[in-house]
């Protein structure tokens, strides 16, 4: 028998416990026998002022990591989302493959994770950007730039402009008013990139890059809504539904 509501597919998704964006936004693109069941990685909400603050923020998601990746297994899901991109290109593009690694090593070899490090070039891939310059939005501080280049040119593709906005705080990423998203993808769509794409899971802006894309002519992607479409697609599920621009609408 399979479970009642998660018929298609159960997903275990790990976030840190000051994120407040990727529960609802993952669970506004859920599918019918879909369902995703939350581990909280425990962190402080750590003031991130300046890089040093925000170095000691990566540090405390991947300690916590493992912990809640414990707790979501008991409900059997069928793979692990990790629901925080950062912590899937910090110090190392392959970042996200280490901690696959890492997991496996202490949970077993059938363990499977979703992360933003596959999730983003398999999404630019998808809508038809193959390389080329792109731009980057992020709620960071500018330490993250010099690890998102490398993650950005290892994936083969340049990276054109970035603007990085500096929350004060973990939980305030989710408080970015969506004035100041759009305002970050105009800004940065004005040298023409192949595409933009905003890092930051706790920043909401699934939406906001659906209506950007449609307005600017290019691809805009969230990494919500790569992650979550990654996870989909790489479990054989194939729906398609408009609100979240053109990756989940057609591909």
């Amino acid at each position: 028998m399979t479970d009642a509501l998660g018929w298609r597919l159960k997903l275990g998704v790990v976030t840190p416990s000051v994120n407040t964006v990727v529960q609802p936004e993952y669970d506004d693109m859920r599918p019918r026998g879909v369902t995703n069941h939350i581990g909280r990685i425990h962190i402080p909400n750590r003031i991130t002022n300046n890089d040093n603050d925000f170095e000691l923020l990566v540090r405390d998601i991947d300690r916590g990591l493992d912990e809640a990746v414990e707790r979501v297994l008991t409900c059997e899901p069928d793979c692990i989302v990790l629901g925080v991109s950062i912590e899937a290109v910090y110090g190392d593009p392959e970042a996200g493959d280490g901690i696959q690694q890492r997991l496996r090593a202490k949970f077993g070899d059938q363990l499977r994770l979703v992360h933003a490090g596959d999730a983003i070039p398999a999404a630019l891939r998808a809508v038809g950007v193959e390389d080329g310059p792109i731009a980057l939005l992020t709620p960071y501080q500018p330490v993250s730039e010099g690890h998102l280049r490398t993650f950005v040119e290892s994936c083969g593709y340049q990276l054109q402009d970035a603007i990085h906005l500096r929350s004060p705080s973990a939980v305030q990423i989710a408080h970015t008013p969506r004035e100041t998203v759009q305002q970050g993808f105009t800004k940065l769509a004005e040298n023409r990139p192949r595409a933009i794409v905003q890092f930051g899971a706790n920043m909401c802006a699934g939406r906001i890059a659906a209506e950007a894309e449609q307005q600017l002519g290019l691809p805009v992607i969230a990494v919500n809504t790569a992650t979550y479409w990654h996870a989909l697609r790489t479990n054989e599920i194939r729906d398609q539904f408009e609100g979240f621009g053109q990756l989940l609408a057609q591909h």
